[in-house]
């Protein structure tokens, strides 16, 4: 879509004071006066332990609550569509048709899940930026890699039901230390499945009028009890009201609204435009593959689901980069901060430099790397075996070497989710293996061209075809024997003949090269640039900014509220019956049976989606919304198509979160998926 020139504007506010409802506010920097002023509710600290201490977080990139006393927690059932799947069968298709739990003994555990509640949030900054002083690129980077291994294992030295993060927060301009209760036991509970939560399909997707059951429920499990969760929030089916206040605590996974021009460009001109080529052509390919067989179409249903949402996202945000008037107010946003900064020039470091600079020049480097270092370093095309065998090997080297010393994501503190992940049994399809592998290296010979030594390093003398189907047949979509590879470490990868785990063993020096190549030249000059602007922003304006998501736990502010766009208005409601005037019978407007069986029984005024000004984005899925109490009143799953550009920035006269209302997740409980014990569960909150 392309923004009007006045939204583009608007989108572009975000090095001054934010926008009427814009916001993705940390916890311990919540502007509660300005919703005082906004919508005469108090925002007490106590509010905001409650709702904090409820709000949990899913390793699959995605937000929850904890909405009963003994463990439940209400998500998006996209955020346990992975889950569903893995615990299909060619004979039980969970995913599309859904699964309900009749008794605790039939709630099944997600592999690979975890859940992690915020605990406490410190200031580590000094220790982080005081790491590396005077060192640049590669240096640096070790230097930072080290310090937050030593500070994460500090703050956490039980990793079994604990585990700490270092979080990067204004690109440098704060670091702090994220401490969190871990869930490593996660049963499934509730799923409607696809077919009736994402009813609509791709065609619906960030759009509105929405006739979505996007709500499922899993459990906290720890030593094979469900666990107590006596802060849950308050679960009310209750209609929302328009211009009601809500809020919407969650984890947005990332937002770019405060880089520089040129980062801006440099997504534009080169990363966005490969990313959305590259998806084009595996989305026909996943498509042809489902169409083949049944059972095609069901293994892959969850890849082609992702990646056409993701697809659409990153449309969206090309469209808001191409934008000329989008771009202007970016540029113009710029050059009123460089203003300020000269103005306050004294209170920055002697050594201020030119940042902005910096980033333009890292730019052509990582442009200069972009190739070799998506196939090589960031290569497998997705595939789980190459996943497995790439942590594997690594980890067999890095283990070795003092936890302080290792790349990151394979220090101490990191290791139990990794163990997890490599450990849990989750279902690998071999075809589907085959044409991830296969994509993967057709693309990188296509794009680095036949003579790069690149190419030469991931083919050898094989074709793409046949190289994806020796590497298909690993041996790793075993638990059992990933597990003895853990084990058997270093020895155990060498004496290995699992055709995956010899092919990554091989690519894995020249990967590592290309890695610190890249550091030297784009991470290590981007850190340091990133961190002086952080600093003349904080110099400039102070701390009343929020910073960019980080998948880190904030929390939202605004209103139930529909838009108008081009004379047309949209209301922020949607009941049962505009559901049924929709279903076409026909895919992806085809109901659950289960639902036309029900249509007499649902209650027509209760309302079934609904929009709001929440400023939201990717990761926010499964947050719940709450009302000023504090209650449960729906579950955010989608924004509407305007927000597709709020990766940049916010406009509050477009941009609109979509969530389920907690009403319509009753009613569906009880009169369709005959889960009545789980309504009652939520209604009594125990």
């Amino acid at each position: 879509m392309r923004f009007p020139a006045t939204i583009a504007v608007l989108l572009s506010a975000v090095s001054t004071a934010a926008l009427a409802d814009e916001g993705m506010w940390t916890f311990d920097n919540f502007p509660a006066d300005k919703v005082k002023a906004a919508y005469g509710v108090d925002i007490t600290p106590a509010w905001l332990d409650r709702v904090r201490g409820a709000a949990v977080r899913l390793s699959v990139g995605c937000s929850a609550s904890t909405v009963s006393g003994r463990g439940l927690v209400l998500t998006n059932n996209h955020c346990v569509a992975e889950c569903a799947q893995d615990l299909s069968s060619p004979e039980h298709d969970y995913y599309t048709h859904g699964y309900v739990a009749g008794s605790a003994g039939e709630e099944r555990k997600c592999a690979g899940l975890q859940a992690e509640v915020l605990t406490g949030i410190s200031d580590v900054t000094a220790q982080v930026t005081g790491a590396g002083t005077g060192l640049a690129g590669e240096a640096l980077i070790k230097a930072r890699t080290a310090s937050t291994s030593t500070i994460e294992q500090a703050g956490c030295p039980d990793r079994a039901t604990t585990r700490c993060q270092v979080v990067s927060l204004y690109h440098g301009g704060q670091y702090k230390l994220y401490r969190y209760r871990k869930y490593a036991d996660v049963r499934l509970v509730f799923s409607p499945g696809v077919q009736t939560a994402f009813f609509g399909g791709d065609p619906d997707n960030f759009n509105f009028p929405r006739y979505d059951l996007d709500g499922a429920f899993v459990r906290l499990y720890e030593n094979g009890r469900p666990v107590a969760t006596p802060g849950h929030l308050t679960w009310n089916p209750a209609n929302p009201r328009v211009g009601e206040p809500v809020f919407v605590p969650g984890n947005p996974g990332g937002t770019d609204r405060q880089l520089t021009v040129a980062q801006l460009e440099g997504q534009r001109d080169l990363t966005l435009p490969f990313v959305i080529a590259q998806m084009a052509e595996l989305r026909g390919r996943l498509i042809r593959f489902g169409e083949e067989s049944e059972e095609n179409r069901r293994e892959a249903q969850d890849q082609l689901f992702g990646l056409e949402n993701s697809y659409k996202v990153f449309v969206g945000r090309q469209a808001a980069l191409n934008d000329p008037a989008f771009m202007a107010g970016k540029r113009a946003d710029e050059a009123a901060l460089r203003t300020r900064v000269a103005a306050v020039r004294a209170q920055l470091p002697g050594d201020f430099g030119d940042p902005w600079a910096t980033l333009a020049t890292a730019q052509a480097q990582r442009a200069a790397l972009f190739l070799p270092y998506n196939y090589v370093e960031n290569g497998g095309g997705g595939s789980d075996l190459f996943g497995y065998a790439r942590v594997l090997v690594r980890a067999a080297a890095e283990r070795q070497k003092p936890s302080a010393q290792r790349l990151p994501g394979y220090a101490d503190a990191q290791l139990p989710l990794i163990e997890k992940q490599l450990f849990d049994a989750k279902p690998v399809y071999p075809r589907l293996e085959q044409l991830a592998i296969e994509f993967w290296l057709s693309k990188a010979r296509e794009n680095l061209t036949a003579d790069s030594p690149y190419t030469r390093l991931l083919l050898g003398q094989d074709s793409p075809e046949e190289l994806a189907t020796r590497l298909s047949t690993s041996k790793l979509g075993d638990p059992a024997v990933r597990k003895a590879l853990w084990d058997g470490g270093a020895a155990a990868i060498a004496a290995s003949d699992d055709p995956m785990i010899r092919y990554v063993a091989r690519i894995d020096p020249d990967g590592r090269r290309i890695r610190t190549e890249w550091n030297e030249r784009v991470t290590g000059p981007t850190t340091t640039a990133s961190e002086a602007i952080a600093k003349a922003r904080f110099a400039a304006y102070g701390t009343s900014l929020y910073p960019d998501a980080t998948f880190t736990l904030r929390l939202s502010y605004g209103k139930v509220a529909g838009w108008t766009y081009r004379g047309q208005t949209v209301q922020p409601f949607t009941y049962f019956p505009g559901l049924y005037e929709r279903a076409t019978g026909k895919p992806p407007f085809a109901l659950d049976p289960r639902w036309t069986a029900a249509r007499g029984k649902l209650d027509p005024r209760v309302v079934f989606d609904l929009s709001t000004t929440n400023d939201i984005i990717g990761g926010n899925s499964g947050s719940p919304l709450v009302n000023a109490r504090g209650e449960v009143i729906g579950a955010i799953f989608d924004g509407n198509i305007h927000s597709l550009g709020g990766d940049y920035g916010y406009d509050p006269t477009l941009n609109r979160a979509v969530a389920v209302s907690a009403g319509a997740i009753s009613e569906g409980l009880r009169k369709v998926y005959g889960a009545g014990a789980v309504a009652d569960e939520l209604a009594r909150g125990s």
